[in-house]
């Protein structure tokens, strides 16, 4: 029997697979989904994907059922399949050519900022639809009306350019030989550091194309039928992993709260609160009673809300060995308010969604701490501290965008994290010698963990960093937006606060505080300071060993005189 027949009599029997073929497949799906988001990121341009990492892939069915992620971004792979069928309700698969693809990064069909932008790429063999390949990149610069984030912008469309759901040809429309598509030339007109995005972009295509290379190997070794049966498979799989995980939860409602600092207009926090009811193998929860969404662009668009949420769950319920794909989704029921701060009615601004995302995060959290103590952590530098440092020279703009760590939390096993970005992001560090590299306008001057920013108890919370630029020219844009400069990381079951976050500006000998949603110009020889909060401290401080003590002490994680007053320990 040649191979050929081999793949047929095999994609006649797909519906019931053999184990070793189905291990095989699954486990090709999930390699195929890692090398595409491996590939994103290598091929890109701009430092926040090629080194902060701040981009997603996976692979869909052809009814845009998420089968295998690759594990990099938690807030964007969360609903990157409704983000999916937003697009097929406009063009259903049945019109996708070879050569087609699907864009969006409007976050009121279905999107989450418009700096991300989600490309999905139809995966053929031969003439059969079997899938799509899908990537999703944070993009440098998208427009609007301040260089890599405009923190006063009133609606969505003062923050860039909105890519609603749409079907295009990549050789028509983006290719088109020298003179490139005409999409790319729309996208290029419209932004300001064309050359790295469009790159960006590009990287999305090719990894869009590794990966539907990989799945049509598969589809020739095994045949369409049992490959598409495996992707089937792995879903349920992944179902029933995750509702055997629910059901050993205690079946109850609880209810978690936590709060934006501010809106970035006035001084009062935005609370976000979550009821969470256990049934079974079922969980839902709901975010009625959170406030009404806001004038700036602290606003989660409702995917972003399901993502968060659906991270916080698997996160403290659910194994780490469980793939995070459709099967995951079902079991769970997200409802929100609409025209509240997690459900905005349009066309509110949404840019610094993450900030409200992650305390819908945290609520949840807090909410199981209720049940679950064991599985959760306190609160720490869960927030998105992002920072824009842009410099426009002889009509050229230069733009630098990073996401900065933080401390973890403590659980009630480990000590948290030092110096590392928050869950829901886990963007990675830009190194210096890059920034070096690449910008002209600015030079880091110092970089480090700062002693005593944790919190305290039984595990201490991680430590937050700093980050110190000395700026180099005149006429230097800085934007900056975050959270828990107001309100502490919490501590739980006796665990103290971790430090709160900050940012300052020497300039001639005076400091300027900066605001956590701020946007301001910096001059030649002024000194940028940014300090990320530290994670919150769980159980008594009492109860921590005096081995750790000394050990925090020897590492200079904290200070002689921090150890006397939170633990009563003296050398």
């Amino acid at each position: 029997m040649t191979m050929l027949d081999k793949s047929a009599a095999r994609s006649e029997t797909a519906g019931s697979l053999d184990p070793v073929d189905y291990a095989v497949i699954s486990q090709g799906l999930l390699a195929a989904a890692r090398e595409m988001g491996v590939k994103l990121i290598r091929s890109s341009y701009s430092t926040i994907i090629r080194e902060a990492a701040d981009a997603s892939a996976g692979l869909f069915d052809r009814e845009g059922n998420a089968v295998a992620q690759a594990e990099l971004i938690p807030m964007q792979l969360g609903t990157m399949s409704e983000i999916f069928r937003c697009c097929i309700e406009a063009y259903p698969v049945e019109t996708m050519g070879k050569d087609d693809f699907y864009i969006t990064n409007d976050p009121y069909s279905g999107g989450q900022h418009l700096q991300d932008v989600f490309i999905y790429s139809p995966i053929f063999v031969g003439d059969e639809l079997v899938g799509f390949a899908g990537t999703v990149a944070h993009h440098l610069d998208l427009g609007g009306g301040n260089p890599g984030l405009t923190t006063e912008a009133v609606d969505i469309h003062a923050e860039g350019l909105v890519l609603p759901p749409a079907r295009y040809n990549f050789k028509r429309d983006w290719q088109d030989g020298a003179q490139h598509g005409l999409l790319q030339r729309l996208i290029a007109s419209n932004i300001r550091v064309p050359d790295q995005t469009i790159g960006d972009f590009n990287a999305q295509f090719a990894a869009n194309s590794v990966a539907a290379e990989r799945v049509r190997q598969l589809c020739e070794r095994y045949g369409s039928g049992t490959v598409t049966q495996a992707m089937t498979d792995l879903i349920s799989y992944s179902e029933r992993r995750f509702r055997t995980a629910l059901a050993e939860i205690p079946d109850g409602v609880y209810y978690g709260e936590d709060a934006v600092d501010d809106d970035g207009i006035t001084d009062t926090p935005i609370r976000v609160r979550a009821k969470v009811t256990v049934a079974g193998d079922t969980i839902e929860v709901d975010f009625e009673g959170t406030d009404a969404q806001v004038a700036r662009n602290l606003n989660c668009p409702f995917a972003s809300t399901k993502s968060a949420t659906l991270t916080a769950i698997k996160a403290a319920l659910t194994s780490s060995d469980i793939p995070f794909n459709e099967g995951a989704k079902r079991p769970v029921t997200i409802k929100a308010p609409k025209g509240t701060l997690v459900n905005p009615e349009y066309p509110a601004p949404v840019r610094a969604r993450m900030e409200a995302a992650y305390r819908c995060f945290n609520s949840v959290l807090k909410a199981l701490s209720t049940v679950v103590p064991d599985k959760v952590i306190s609160g720490g530098n869960d927030t998105t501290l992002v920072t824009s440092i842009s410099h426009l020279n002889n009509g050229r703009y230069c733009v630098y965008l990073e996401v900065y760590g933080g401390g973890f939390g403590a659980s009630t096993r480990k000590d948290g994290c030092d110096g590392i970005d928050s869950p829901l992001s886990n963007c990675t560090n830009t190194p210096i010698e890059t920034t070096d590299m690449d910008f002209e306008h600015f030079r880091l001057i110092g970089y480090g963990l700062i002693p005593d920013s944790c919190g305290h108890g039984r595990q201490r919370g991680g430590l937050g960093l700093f980050r110190r630029f000395e700026i180099l020219k005149d006429g230097v844009n800085f934007a900056i937006y975050a959270d828990r400069f107001r309100l502490a990381p919490y501590g739980l079951f006796g665990g103290s606060d971790g430090q709160r976050a900050r940012c300052e500006v020497e300039r001639a000998g005076k400091i300027i505080a900066v605001r956590s949603k701020d946007t301001l110009i910096l001059r030649k020889g002024d000194v940028l300071t940014l300090y990320t909060a530290g994670g919150g401290g769980y159980g008594l401080p009492s109860e921590r060993s005096r081995k750790d003590i000394e050990y925090d002490l020897k590492q200079g994680f904290i200070t002689a005189p921090v150890a006397k007053a939170a633990y009563g320990f003296e050398i």
